[in-house]
């Protein structure tokens, strides 16, 4: 019960900032959503730093893995909503912004989680 809960806590806090960070940032005006752009990339950057940590301090199993990996960045990134706006630069025939968004969240998130796992190895 306690597992459930740390991932619980985690998700809402994250799904929460993510919110945020897309009323913030994401405006139709713009055409690429600069906030889901950003919950992704820090997710990446955030998960490959707690994974990194947890592999180097031999925490794999621990609550924190549990609330910051699994909860915060599951409930702050979100494939589905980056999957939807795809659809909508695609269906509105803005293939260049389609083109940029989903390469820039492929090759920027990629290289956020190593960045993270070469951060971690400082802590």
């Amino acid at each position: 019960m306690r597992q459930v809960l740390l991932v619980f806590l985690g998700g809402g806090l994250g799904s929460i900032m993510r919110f945020a960070i897309s009323k913030w940032l994401n405006s139709p005006n713009t055409g690429i959503p600069y906030g889901t752009f950003l919950a992704n990339i820090l997710g990446s950057l955030f998960i490959g730093f707690i994974l990194g940590w947890a592999v180097k301090n031999n925490h794999l199993n621990s609550g924190i893995v549990l609330l910051f990996a699994t909860g915060f960045c599951g409930g702050f990134t979100t494939f589905s909503t980056f999957a939807y706006e795809n659809h909508v630069l695609l269906k509105t025939g803005d293939l260049a912004n389609f083109a940029l968004y989903t390469f820039a969240s492929f090759v920027v998130g990629f290289a956020a989680v190593f960045g993270g796992m070469a951060l971690s190895k400082f802590v």
